[in-house]
């Protein structure tokens, strides 16, 4: 038998030891918080079984402004997905 191979778990001991004692540094970024609009599904109008003109009209005006709605909510999410990639991005340039 080699002599380092009666040595290895001693040092493997002794490492793992040292790491557990040691204090944490932060290494993650700062995340945040998806707003819940933008974790809201988009719900669209749906017509009646039978519908009328002033149905279609009513739901013509009706997905407008859910269409609307949603993309606000979709714009949100990305620039909220943006600024954590930058905020991420500084803490990084910061640690060199």
């Amino acid at each position: 038998m080699r002599p380092w191979m009666s040595i290895a778990p001693l040092a493997l001991a002794a490492l793992t030891a040292s790491c557990a004692s040691s204090p944490r540094s932060s290494t993650a970024a700062p995340q945040i918080e998806m707003p819940a609009e933008a974790k809201r599904p988009c719900g669209l109008h749906t017509l009646p079984p039978s519908p009328s003109a002033s149905d279609l009209e009513i739901a013509y005006v009706q997905r407008g402004v859910q269409l609307l709605a949603c993309d606000a909510a979709r714009r949100l999410a990305v620039e909220t997905h943006d600024a954590e990639h930058e905020l991420k991005a500084e803490l990084r340039s910061r640690r060199r």
